[in-house]
């Protein structure tokens, strides 16, 4: 028979092992695609990169509620993902795509376009690959 001034410790370690074994056991590093695409979302084919050295940029960007962004273009491919908010992007040739949170978008090179946020702002992290000196967007 053990000690009295022992039970209570040992007590206590066991329940502790015993809750820290079932609830904190391994965790498996879980991996889901979410766009792999080598054109636009309006259907138009990526080209063929510069010959240079990639740059790549990371931006979170938020659209306050009820805006509408100025007409531009992209020089080089880009991904943008939806954290929040849901975003309207249109093209001057009419066509639409409307994305909510934990959408992604392949975004258009080369074509006119803008977004429009609906009544909550939009927030968006958007991964750019371009090349030094390479401007993020141009106004159109």
């Amino acid at each position: 028979m053990l000690p009295a001034r022992l039970i209570k410790p040992l007590f206590f370690a066991t329940l502790c092992t015993s809750l820290l074994g079932c609830t904190h056991g391994p965790q498996e590093v879980q991996t889901e695609q979410l766009l792999k695409t080598s054109h636009s979302w309006d259907g138009t084919a990526y080209e063929t990169y510069p010959g240079t050295t990639p740059e790549l940029t990371v931006l979170k960007i938020t659209i306050p509620a009820n805006t509408t962004l100025k007409w531009h273009t992209h020089p080089m491919p880009n991904v943008a993902y939806v954290l929040s908010g849901e975003l309207m992007v249109e093209t001057r040739s009419g066509h639409q795509t409307r994305l909510k949170p934990g959408e992604v978008l392949p975004e258009l090179v080369n074509i006119p376009h803008r977004g429009t946020s609906g009544n909550s702002p939009v927030e968006l992290i958007v991964f750019y690959a371009g090349a030094p000196g390479l401007p993020l967007s141009k106004p159109d």
